[in-house]
C-alpha cells in the first residue's frame, strides 16, 4: 500500500519531496527493500519513524521533519493516507490546481452519495439531511506554517488536518474526489483495491507498484 501511495505521487512533478512518516520501530521498509527503496525508485523520499499515537500527532511530527530539511513554513504540504492506495497523480495534481492559489488550502471530498441515518441503540432515530454533507479525503493541502499551528491549538483530537484548521476559524475548500480513493479498512478492501490495481494494470496505467510481497502480476512504474 505504500508502494503504490509513492508511485502516485512520485508521479507529480510538482512535488519537491516527500516524508514518509512512520512508528517508532516499524521495520518493515528495512527488512523489505524489495517493497519499496526510495533511493533507487521513489527518490527523493525521506523516511522518518516518528509516528505518534495519533494521526494529528504523527502528522505533527512530521511536519516539524520536514521544516528541519528545509522546509519553509509558507510552503505547501499535501497530508496523506498511505491506506488511501489508490489515489492517482490527476486526483493530486486536481487538488494542487484547485488550492495552489487559495487563501486557506482545502481537502479531496465527496459528496455523500447515501442516505445518512442516525442510530440510537441499534435502531434509526433520526434521518438526516445529506444535501450539505461530504466524506472527507486526501490528500488534504495546506501551508505548512498554519497547519502545525492548528494542530499544536487543536491537540490530538483532531481526525483530520482540515478539522483542525476549521478550528481556527477557516474555511478549506472542497475539492471533487473519486470514490476509487477509499480507505483500505476491512478485509474485504483488499480484494476490491486489488481489482481497481488490476484494471489500472489492464489500461496501462504507470502508478502501480507491487500490492504484495513477491507477486509477479504487479510491477513497479
Amino acid at each position: 500500500m505504500v508502494a503504490h501511495t509513492l508511485a502516485a505521487f512520485a508521479s507529480v512533478a510538482r512535488v519537491h519531496r516527500t516524508l514518509l512518516v512512520l512508528a517508532g520501530g516499524d521495520n518493515f521498509l528495512s527488512d523489505h527493500p524489495e517493497v519499496v527503496h526510495p533511493a533507487s525508485r521513489f527518490d527523493p523520499v525521506l523516511i522518518a519513524a516518528c509516528g505518534g499515537s495519533t494521526r494529528a500527532a504523527s502528522v505533527l511530527n512530521g511536519l516539524n521533519i520536514l521544516l528541519q530539511h528545509g522546509a519553509d513554513a509558507k510552503d505547501w504540504v499535501l497530508v496523506h493516507d498511505a491506506a488511501r492506495c489508490l489515489i492517482t497523480p490527476e486526483l493530486i495534481n486536481k487538488l494542487i490546481d484547485a488550492c495552489q492559489h487559495d487563501a486557506v488550502g482545502g481537502l479531496l471530498a465527496l459528496p455523500l452519495p447515501d442516505t445518512l441515518k442516525m442510530g440510537m441503540t441499534g435502531r434509526v432515530a433520526a434521518t438526516l439531511d445529506r444535501s450539505d454533507k461530504w466524506l472527507a479525503q486526501t490528500p488534504q493541502m495546506f501551508r505548512i506554517g498554519l497547519l502545525r499551528e492548528a494542530l499544536v491549538m487543536t491537540g490530538e483530537r483532531v481526525t483530520d488536518e482540515s478539522s483542525a484548521i476549521e478550528a481556527m476559524g477557516l474555511s478549506p475548500k472542497l475539492v471533487p474526489g473519486s470514490a476509487q480513493n477509499f480507505k483500505v479498512t476491512y478485509p474485504e478492501d483488499f480484494a476490491l483495491a486489488q481489482a481497481v490495481l488490476q484494471a489500472r494494470l489492464r489500461t496501462g496505467s504507470r502508478t502501480v507498484a507491487p500490492l504484495n510481497q513477491g507477486n509477479s502480476d504487479y510491477d513497479y512504474p
